[in-house]
């Protein structure tokens, strides 16, 4: 991965091929230039007249604006690039700020971030956006790329506190992000059930996680009746993984539960063609558990973590499950599949079961799980749903402080009418049209154990950028609801959840 480090040093002086600062919005009213952030010896070096060439070139200083110039040998820097700050910049602010800077100079050697940094918070902040705009995927390109920026190099003063732990942090949260973002862009045919769980093995040895992984013959003896559903219509058989973190001085147990559908044909309710090319991120929740799990067991938070891996190929055959098939989850509870491609929270619902016998404080699923998001939510909000009001409103505040967008949502008792069977204890969906969002979280629901706190985490959105990039997002995989994991646990392990 790319190099990266800690420097107080007068960014006129270093020796690297570009120097990225951050740009704030011109004072109001007084129709002045845009003015340099944490650039002062830079502009001293370019003789003052940084901010006026910015101004020449249009900089406004708007959030995510990028403005380059040359500096003409005066620095050995050959490039400065501006980013815009906004109004006041938070620490997700300046995340994306750096991710912005950094992904405009790809295939640049040695790069410099002088954005505003002046504590702690702010050096992990600048550091985790350059390092989460780097990001590439190249596994499958054959011709020329531009490579990620090779070295970087964050300015802060020595006012910051602990920057190096700052920056380690930085880098277990971007490398567990990668991973997240690599799983979720590799093609379903590379990525069947058995590679996913290979890959939850191979990190759980790296770390020194607990694992536990269950095969199709383990799961219909062990009667995982979502999971072995919607897995037996595909040649890739599915499996059910377990992770576990421990902490001697932990007092609580957290379990994550991610849907892991490495490919979601619909099943044999097919998808229309047009929404079928991007199902190979249909595996995003369960990516971001595995993500999560490698960064706790590198951060060691003081609390007991579970990560449950549901996983299967959703995909239609002669030995699919159909319309009106009954399903037999684990714990015995009976579900109606009137639709195969509502299977998301088929297999979520044998996990969610399962994690009850750990004796969870609190139980977290995430999952992309329902087209009813992105109507409701968009592509960058995750729906967070809850049988706890505070615990719902806790997880969103989490979510924001890890820099990840999401809404909470109610679960209306009154939509689980809907989802009545006449012939078994639950549908897998709803007669009627709306709510689709709340409706998958009232499914869920009813696979939670009593009295267990749970959240519900739906990123079908938030996991696949199908846009342009933008801060420190690519395009393809975006690693949504890692990070998010992380906080939660530490919050747990903080008492704050």
């Amino acid at each position: 991965m790319t190099s990266i480090s800690l420097d107080s040093a007068d960014p006129a002086v270093l020796d690297v091929d570009a120097i990225i600062i951050g740009v704030a919005p011109a004072a109001s009213g007084t129709g002045g230039e845009p003015l340099p952030q944490n650039a002062a010896d830079l502009d001293r070096a370019l003789d003052g007249r940084l901010a006026g060439a910015l101004a020449a070139l249009g900089a406004t200083g708007k959030a995510g604006e990028i403005t380059k110039l040359p500096t003409l040998g005066a620095v050995p820097a050959a490039v400065v690039v501006a980013v815009g700050l906004g109004e006041s910049p938070d620490a997700e602010g300046l995340r994306r700020a750096a991710g912005a800077g950094v992904r405009a100079l790809a295939g640049t050697g040695k790069v410099a971030v002088a954005l505003p940094a002046s504590s702690a918070e702010d050096v992990e902040a600048v550091a985790l956006g350059a390092l989460l705009g780097n990001y590439s995927f190249g596994t499958y390109r054959t011709g020329d790329r531009k490579e990620p920026v090779a070295e970087i190099t964050v300015l802060a003063g020595d006012g910051t506190g602990d920057g190096d732990t700052a920056l380690k942090r930085a880098r277990t949260l971007a490398e567990s992000v990668a991973l997240v973002r690599d799983l979720v862009n590799t093609p379903p045919s590379d990525l069947v059930p058995e590679d996913l769980a290979g890959h939850a093995e191979r990190i759980a040895g790296e770390t020194g996680l607990d694992i536990t992984v269950l095969d199709e013959k383990a799961l219909v003896e062990g009667g995982y009746g979502g999971i072995a559903g919607v897995g037996q219509g595909s040649v890739n058989p599915p499996r059910l993984v377990r992770l576990a973190y421990s902490h001697p001085e932990a007092a609580k147990t957290l379990a994550l539960v991610g849907k892991g559908i490495t490919f979601d044909s619909g099943g044999l309710s097919l998808k229309p063609a047009e929404a079928m090319d991007w199902m190979k991120s249909d595996m995003g929740g369960a990516a971001a558990v595995l993500g999560a799990m490698r960064a706790i067991a590198e951060l060691a938070p003081k609390v007991n973590v579970v990560g449950y891996l549901a996983i299967a190929e959703n995909m239609p055959s002669g030995t699919a499950q159909r319309p009106s098939d009954v399903l037999r989850i684990y714990g015995g509870k009976t579900v109606e599949v009137l639709n195969t491609d509502a299977e998301g929270r088929l297999v979520l619902a044998d996990a969610l079961v399962r994690s009850g016998e750990d004796s969870p404080d609190l139980i977290v699923d995430v999952a992309t799980l329902t087209g009813a998001q992105l109507v409701a939510l968009g592509t960058r909000t995750t729906g967070v749903m809850a049988n706890d009001d505070d615990v719902r409103e806790k997880v969103v505040a989490a979510a924001g402080r890890a820099g990840e967008q999401s809404w909470g949502m109610p679960l209306p008792a009154e939509l689980r009418k809907g989802l009545d069977s006449a012939v078994a204890d639950i549908a897998n969906i709803s007669g009627e049209r709306w709510g689709g969002m709340l409706v998958a979280g009232v499914f869920l629901q009813e696979f939670v154990p009593d009295g267990v706190r749970w959240a519900h985490l739906d990123i079908a959105g938030p996991a696949f950028n199908k846009g342009e990039p933008y801060g420190y997002t690519p395009k393809g995989g975006t690693g949504a609801a890692a990070r998010t994991l992380v906080r939660i646990a530490e919050d747990l392990a903080a008492g704050i959840l």
